[in-house]
């Protein structure tokens, strides 16, 4: 049975509205997959006011990228201070090391496999995603929450894919990523006209469902950073007296690079590190409206990224820290990125979690904090919120975590082990580029090869002949996950892989 969800204009399953109780016990499927979470502690749970939740997710900022993760040559002051009022996790991961399949997981609380969506869609895309799926936008919604995504999307640009379809009230951005533009690199060589035709047509920018700038200019995107923060706060200020979801999704770092005059010249590391310093001062714009509006105490603020570096554009990328390889691969430095959580009075202070965690948790977690119904299919992540809220011996909910590159399992990781199955990766062996231009990138191999990430987490030493017995647990526990994910170097199909939307 279904009825018409006003709120997403479409039909939507009775069952989500129904026997919410039982719905927030259930196992959120996969159960071969992932452990039950874990009682919660009792300054963890809802409150009869539900809390606004910001979520500030940034555009291949890597794991050593933010001040209080190691970052040199620029300061992160806003950031830093979040840190030290809220928790740091240092074993936070994303499913896929790349863009659309990033915000996917993100958005459904699912592997990116799950929901059919793999890689960095294109304007030539006709896939996006599907109207069965469940947003956060759509979770709070039946809550009756705000709901705003400002920046990148990324889900699909044609009109049934964007956030306003999808429990979005408001939406400000980019369809896709910066450089999907007439000025590529790859196409710089051209005429503009040419380019247009041989690469990427004028890039949009949007304001709901209407264009309002059909060819965005480089002088346009020295602004995005602060239009962004503007419709942000904007939206912060009108929504001050009811529960709201903010996901402010920057284009930055991403390149091409482009940061405004405010901070131009501003850092020691050059662009790089004036563009990561002015996404630190929107941070700080965003935590000063919350607390001007009374808000503080009131609003769980989230800010990550959605992989790591893209290591081939050298001054223009970022750093990976201790982790090896970065953007584009299932090594640490492509999946590991920084997190940090603030919510003044429930999450302890200047603290930090090691336990692993997932981008794929956040829809759950949130969805027991504002005591919204979970939808009615499965969901790969678990409720983690003794881990966020600093609970005695609070551990990962999750038995093992599933590194994909596009249908591909390439890595396993349980506990402090972490398994790579053969496969062909890029990896940055020679000189990268500089200044906007990319280089340094060459195909390379791996056998299968076991790694501790606790005592090398740069994933140098190969232990898988002096610990058989840990191979042979993963290798287990990666043929579940190919019944119900698939594998496409196994040529298993997975029987719980749902289909994107499709135009």
């Amino acid at each position: 049975m279904l009825y018409f969800n006003r709120t997403s204009g479409r039909n939507v399953p009775f069952s989500r509205l129904v026997c919410r109780a039982a719905l927030l016990t259930l196992a959120w499927g996969m159960p071969l997959l992932s452990a039950r979470a874990q009682p919660h502690p009792a300054e963890a749970t809802a409150s009869t006011s539900p809390p606004n939740i910001v979520i500030l997710f940034t555009d291949d900022l890597g794991y050593a990228d933010v001040g209080c993760f190691g970052a040199e040559g620029y300061e992160t002051p806003n950031l830093d201070r979040m840190a030290r009022e809220g928790r740091r996790f240092t074993s936070f991961y994303v499913p896929q090391a790349v863009c659309s399949a990033s915000r996917a997981a993100l958005l459904t609380g699912c592997y990116n496999i799950r929901v059919g969506i793999t890689g960095a869609l294109s304007h030539r895309s006709i896939i996006g995603i599907n109207d069965e799926e469940m947003t956060l936008g759509e979770l709070v919604k039946q809550r009756d929450y705000a709901t705003a995504a400002i920046g990148k999307w990324h889900l699909g640009f044609q009109q049934k894919f964007l956030p306003l379809q999808h429990g979005f009230d408001v939406y400000f951005g980019l369809p896709y990523s910066n450089d999907m533009w007439p000025y590529h690199p790859g196409f710089a060589h051209l005429p503009l006209e040419e380019a247009r035709q041989k690469g990427y047509p004028d890039l949009p920018l949007y304001s709901g469902n209407q264009v309002i700038n059909p060819a965005v200019t480089p002088e346009d995107q020295t602004k995005l950073t602060t239009q962004y923060t503007e419709h942000a706060l904007k939206f912060i200020d009108a929504h001050q007296h009811r529960p709201f979801l903010l996901y402010l999704a920057h284009s930055m770092p991403h390149v091409p690079l482009f940061v405004s005059e405010k901070y131009a010249g501003h850092s020691r590391r050059g662009l790089f590190g004036d563009v990561i310093e002015e996404i630190d001062w929107s941070v700080g714009q965003v935590l000063s409206r919350l607390r001007e509006n009374g808000l503080e105490d009131k609003t769980l603020v989230i800010f990550t990224s959605d992989n790591g570096p893209w290591l081939s554009y050298g001054n223009h990328a970022g750093s990976a820290g201790p982790f090896r390889e970065g953007k584009g691969t299932s090594w640490e430095g492509g999946v590991r990125v920084p997190c940090i959580m603030r919510w003044p009075g429930k999450i302890p202070a200047d603290s930090v979690c090691d336990e692993m965690a997932i981008t794929i948790d956040l829809l759950p977690t949130i969805a027991a904090l504002v005591e919204a119904p979970l939808p009615d299919h499965p969901l790969d992540g678990r409720d983690i919120r003794p881990l966020i809220f600093g609970a005695e011996n609070a551990k990962t909910p999750h038995e093992a975590f599933y590194y994909y590159w596009g249908n591909q399992l390439e890595a396993i990781r349980s506990g402090d082990w972490k398994l790579h199955f053969p496969h062909s990766y890029r990896s940055l062996t020679g000189t990268p580029g500089r200044d906007g231009k990319p280089d340094g990138y060459s195909q390379r191999k791996t056998d299968l090869a076991l790694y501790n990430l606790k005592t090398d987490p740069g994933e140098t030493t190969d232990l898988r002949e002096q610990h058989p017995e840990v191979v042979a647990r993963l290798q287990k526990l990666a043929e579940q996950a190919r019944l119900e994910l698939g594998d496409s170097a196994t040529k298993q199909p997975g029987s719980g892989i749902r289909e994107p939307g499709r135009l």
